[in-house]
């Protein structure tokens, strides 16, 4: 499915809210850029072993959008078998408060539902 872009950010008060989620919306984008947040550099295969519920496909593709939208790079070294790493770029690592911020909200949330089950 085409990823639907913004030509001017001007559209509506809440449109640069949209557009960022769409660099990193959805399941597995925040996910991927936590880990390389707090990783550095991580090959495609320790990403997968940090997601064990993301396929495969699931994977290339998002990195591959991430790759495109400036979020993080891809370094292949010329070896057998291909040996790729992943990293943020300077613009990735702008997101470093915003996925903090994700990560803080939701364990404060969790906490309160342990809370509140125990309250029960």
């Amino acid at each position: 499915m085409p990823r639907i872009r913004h030509t001017t950010l001007a559209c509506s008060p809440g449109c640069t809210v949209e557009a960022t989620l769409e660099l990193f919306g959805g399941k597995w984008k925040a996910l991927i850029l936590y880990h390389l947040f707090e990783d550095g550099v991580l090959r495609f295969g320790e990403l997968r072993r940090r997601l064990p519920n993301v396929t495969q496909r699931m994977l290339t593709n998002q990195l591959r959008e991430l790759e495109a939208d400036g979020l993080v790079s891809r370094t292949v070294f010329p070896e057998v078998p291909p040996h790729v790493e992943y990293a943020l770029t300077d613009l990735g690592k702008t997101l470093k408060p915003v996925i903090q911020a994700l990560k803080t909200w939701g364990d404060r949330y969790a906490h309160s539902l342990q809370r509140n089950k125990a309250g029960d």
